[in-house]
């Protein structure tokens, strides 16, 4: 996917209230960053928001932070809070290679992935959000036995997550090939990938995941 580049989005961000700057400072400290000491839930490749956002609306309890690598996209998400501020949601620009730099083991007790590049060349496997590499920077963070959350359309990418999540020692909670027609749909919030991908009669994938200790 080519992104647009948005002018001044670096400056937009480095103003905002909902971006926080500089986050490897909170490592270890997140339980004092937030009001209440709230869960925190993360959106990996949270894209402009949409899914954050709503997810922040129905769960005041639960203190959500999206993740995202490019600040064109960013500052969308950032212009759509604005509209709408929510006290329990925050933005990260960053690359998510890095995340074990700026949260503890046990400071994040659910990621969510949903839609996320597939790198579909065998030589870029590693990239893959779902991939082993990733799994294990996310149980350096995770809470003992904290979720993974992860949709998409693209059939193969959930293949290979499946093999990636078994190879890893994770265990499959929940899985899906067509979410939209399987008795897990309710509850489920939905994106923007995802509303442009349903509507085309797109069969949608979920697993829900864990690393047992």
């Amino acid at each position: 996917m080519r992104l647009r580049n948005v002018k001044g989005s670096r400056e937009t961000i480095a103003a905002n209230e909902f971006a926080l700057k500089n986050p490897e400072q909170y490592k270890g400290k997140w339980s004092e960053v937030f009001e209440q000491n709230l869960p925190i839930h993360i959106e990996i490749g949270m894209g402009k928001g949409q899914f954050l956002m709503k997810m922040a609306e129905l769960h005041p309890d639960i203190h959500y932070i999206g993740i995202e690598k490019y600040s064109s996209v960013l500052v969308r998400a950032l212009e759509k809070i604005e509209e709408n501020p929510l006290p329990n949601i925050h933005f990260i620009r960053m690359d998510a290679e890095n995340i074990t730099q700026v949260f503890e083991k046990g400071e994040v007790e659910q990621i969510y992935l949903n839609f996320s590049d597939p790198w579909p060349k065998d030589r870029h496997a590693k990239r893959r959000l779902t991939s082993r590499q990733f799994l294990e920077r996310y149980d350096n963070i995770l809470k003992d036995n904290g979720k993974i959350i992860f949709k998409t359309d693209n059939r193969a990418l959930f293949d290979f997550s499946l093999e990636e999540v078994k190879e890893a020692g994770w265990s499959v909670e929940l899985c899906t090939f067509d979410l939209h027609h399987s008795e897990y749909l309710e509850g489920n919030v939905m994106t923007e990938y995802e509303e442009k991908f349903v509507k085309k009669g797109n069969p949608i994938c979920k697993m829900v995941i864990h690393h047992e200790k």
